[in-house]
């Protein structure tokens, strides 16, 4: 087995061991590729990947695979996983104190993974990495951000909508798919 697989299934046990942890629904730890180039980041688990404990399995998830097959990708050649874990109840916003709390997972997620690029979906995703910008100004673009508690590296974020605000507004999902222009470009660069 590979030592990132191995590395990420302790800290799914370690996550899974800590009862201290918020909200109590199922772990939705993230799933892929150990060794993608490409983290998709979400906010929290929904309904259904609160069900399945996978993660962007309903509508959304529909949504973002069709794109990755648009730019000639696969789920299982990406990892996707969430800022939080669990489902925050009647799918509210994960609050500060359990975003806080899961902070340490999922920087363990991308040190061991360390991927070329974060694509960052929707406004929390993207307000963990740079708390100050706006996703509708921001989406689109690729920003430098420095990761690893440890060791540090540069890596890579491309903040776009959430796949759920594709579904609002033509708009919104026209600005979707071109980001996954936007990732293609960097992709062969």
């Amino acid at each position: 087995m590979n030592l990132k697989i191995k590395k990420l299934k302790a800290l799914e046990t370690e996550m899974r061991a800590n009862k201290k942890l918020p909200l109590k629904s199922s772990l939705v730890f993230g799933e892929g590729l150990a060794t993608a180039k490409i983290v998709f980041i979400g906010e929290a688990p929904g309904a259904k990947e609160d069900e399945l404990g996978r993660p962007f399995v309903g509508r959304s998830g529909k949504l973002l695979e069709e794109s990755l097959k648009e730019i000639g990708l696969k789920r299982e050649e990406v990892y996707i996983t969430n800022i939080v874990k669990r489902r925050p109840p009647v799918n509210r916003d994960p609050n500060p104190r359990e975003i806080e709390a899961y902070k340490p997972y999922l920087e363990k997620q991308l040190e061991i993974i360390k991927p070329k690029i974060i694509v960052s979906l929707g406004r929390f995703a993207l307000n963990y990495f740079f708390p100050d910008l706006k996703i509708t100004g921001a989406q689109g673009q690729v920003f430098d951000y420095e990761l690893g508690s440890e060791n540090k590296f540069k890596i890579k974020l491309l903040p776009i909508f959430h796949p759920a605000a594709a579904f609002r507004k033509k708009e919104t999902l026209k600005e979707f798919k071109k980001s996954f222009k936007v990732l293609v470009r960097f992709l062969k660069a």
